[in-house]
């Protein structure tokens, strides 16, 4: 067998066991397994910037909250349907990606980081300026009512679980065709070695372009999903913090991988949701094993994994 038919297996294998575990798993383990999978979209498309690509942004919270907001307000303002509403959050997230990609990429390095966190900065300062529009701090709410797709009610435990789910495999299957294409296998000879990839005729300037582009949209994409899917979009989601998580769940998962986005979303989410049952001092939980995991599997876990025992992994 191939390592690409390992891979297809792979991935097929994990939607199965996704699909599968909505029968099994209590009601509140499904609903953070619809939460884990639309924020997995998002870390996927961090992670094709950062971890394929070797451009590390912190300021993906702008395309989150860009998706979220063209999305929400569509809604919320204009009265629009979910469905041209979710195209405005998409056509939002793809300009505005276009836009810092365009503005950032002249510059490399730590100011790459640096301009990509203050394009963030001034879309969270934006959404409190325009709080007429935005709500602010207090975001708003989607009415229940208004959250369908093509008719269907996404709001109940079902519905919402397979819309996640739909969503999380097409992200999931083309991010896995992408990086193996020849444009994918470019992204990954910039992260090597940028020069010698310039030495061997390609439009690296274009490839970082399109991979800033492809990353946003997707980002984008997720805030949307997770506007409609949870019926919320607030400021909240364009903070720093919200930069920073992706890079978080990339990490521990195993950035370069296509599995390591789930896996670090679940494990960070589930961390998170242990620890503060026991003490109110969750976070230092949280931090001394993500330090511990950071030593010891510096890879990522999915990354691990592929190094010590499946090198075929993706």
């Amino acid at each position: 067998m191939t390592n690409a038919q390992r891979s297809h297996i792979l991935h097929f294998a994990t939607i199965a066991v996704l699909a599968c575990l909505f029968f099994v798993l209590p009601a509140y383990h499904v609903g953070n397994l619809s939460r884990i999978m639309v924020l997995a979209v998002y870390a996927m498309g961090f992670n094709l910037l950062f971890g394929y690509t070797g451009l590390l942004s912190l300021g993906h919270a702008l395309f989150f909250a860009t998706g979220m907001y063209g999305l929400g307000m569509a809604m919320n303002n204009f009265g629009m349907a979910s469905e041209p509403a979710i195209l405005i959050g998409i056509i939002c997230a793809i300009v505005m990606s276009a836009v810092v990609g365009f503005l950032a990429l002249r510059t490399t390095g730590v100011a790459f980081m640096i301009v990509t966190l203050m394009f963030a900065q001034a879309g969270y300062l934006t959404v409190l300026y325009f709080g007429a529009y935005t709500r602010g701090d207090e975001g708003f709410v989607i009415p229940q009512p208004d959250r369908m797709i093509a008719g269907i009610d996404i709001t109940g435990e079902t519905s919402r679980y397979f819309a996640a789910l739909i969503l999380f495999a097409i992200v999931f299957l083309a991010i896995a065709h992408l990086v193996r294409s020849p444009f994918g296998r470019t992204l990954i000879a910039i992260r090597e070695n940028e020069e010698r990839t310039k030495m061997l005729g390609y439009d690296t300037g274009r490839h970082k372009l399109l991979a800033v582009i492809v990353s946003g949209t997707i980002s984008g994409i997720a805030g949307a999903a997770y506007a409609l899917l949870f019926g919320y979009a607030g400021a909240t989601f364009a903070t720093v913090q919200y930069s920073i998580f992706p890079l978080l769940w990339v990490l521990l998962g195993g950035a370069g991988t296509t599995l390591g986005p789930l896996i670090g979303v679940a494990f960070m989410f589930y961390l998170i949701d242990l620890s503060s049952s026991i003490t109110q001092a969750y976070m230092l939980i949280a931090g001394v094993v993500l330090v511990v995991l950071t030593l010891f599997a510096p890879q990522g876990l999915a990354g691990e994994l592929r190094r010590r025992l499946f090198t075929w992994l993706p």
